[in-house]
């Protein structure tokens, strides 16, 4: 009988984090959640989960949690969206992700070898990479390859990989998710319907830009996948195969709401609603999933269609 896995898992209370706990769980896998607020915590993800509160930015006794686990899923950042960015908002973005892989990893090299994981999975953003019609031609498929760009979301990105990649030095085989919007109830896909409910939804700007996407369940298989098979390992574009443009978005997302999608969003509206961040939703890259394919991936949504209506479905139960 094989001996029960430990993972543990940071930003176990978010989005991707409840799911891929869930799904540890009903394999058999014991889970220790590293978290801030241990109360809260376990009235999200119940009794099955050992908690340990910690501030991940600060080295503490929550360092030895990780000591003989199979693998450490390292989810935790402060959310991007749903504020307007101002300096102070940009720096718990950074230090939140960046600081607290580099402590994660510092704890790592305190272990003695055959007491660290075997894997580091840690989550990245398509954002890594830059803004298409800025650096590259707008159709060309961008691959794990690409240069990272140079936004500050794409700095975020290339200090927060750098720190995990450090790991590998220690024998530890690291996974850098670069994973693009989700598409699963709540998170952005509750932000992006709400307009469409009140007959306002359609194209933002343009309407030409990229738009990088992945099915909620799609990420959590990834992520267990990552957590178990050694040939996992570097830059994974955490995306769909299938591409499509924002209007194509608007169009499905209205098509799965039964409503319509003939109202855009003009740009200088979204530039004085969120200021630097409509940067980021009026430009795109055609990110595309290389790694995943190699691997052999099978996706459970590989369209934008069948992700949306099951993300529409989740979100009515």
């Amino acid at each position: 009988m094989t001996a029960a896995r430990t993972v543990v898992v940071t930003g176990a209370t978010g989005m991707v984090g409840r799911p891929v706990v869930k799904a540890l769980l009903a394999r058999g896998d014991r889970v220790v959640a590293l978290v801030r607020d241990v109360t809260r915590a376990k009235e999200s993800l119940g009794d099955q989960v050992e908690l340990e509160a910690c501030d991940l930015e600060s080295p503490g006794p929550w360092q030895d949690r990780i000591a003989g686990c199979t693998a450490i899923v390292h989810l935790a950042g402060e959310p991007i969206a749903g504020r307007r960015w101002n300096a102070r908002h940009k720096q718990l973005v950074r230090d939140s992700r960046v600081e607290s892989t580099r402590v994660i990893v510092e704890g790592l090299a305190a272990l003695a070898p055959e007491r660290r994981p075997a894997a580091l999975i840690t989550a990245s953003g398509a954002d890594y990479y830059g803004f298409a019609n800025r650096q590259m031609d707008d159709d060309d498929p961008i691959s794990e390859r690409a240069p990272a760009g140079d936004s500050f979301l794409s700095r975020v990105c290339a200090a927060w990989e750098h720190e995990a990649a450090a790991a590998a030095a220690l024998g530890v085989r690291v996974v850098r998710m670069r994973t693009g919007v989700i598409i699963g109830p709540g998170g952005a896909v509750a932000r992006m319907t709400t307009p469409f409910k009140l007959f306002g939804g359609g194209r933002i700007g343009s309407g030409e830009q990229w738009f990088s996407w992945i099915s909620l369940a799609d990420a959590v298989a990834a992520y267990l996948g990552a957590s178990d098979d050694a040939r996992w390992s570097g830059p994974v574009n955490l995306v769909a195969p299938e591409t499509v443009r924002n209007a194509e978005l608007a169009r499905a997302l209205g098509k799965a709401l039964r409503r319509p999608s003939w109202l855009p969003v003009p740009a200088f509206a979204l530039r004085a609603a969120v200021g630097e961040l409509a940067e980021y939703l009026l430009e795109g890259r055609r990110v595309v999933p290389s790694a995943l394919e190699r691997l052999g991936f099978p996706f459970a949504h590989p369209t934008l269609a069948t992700a949306l209506a099951a993300a529409v479905v989740s979100s009515t139960r």
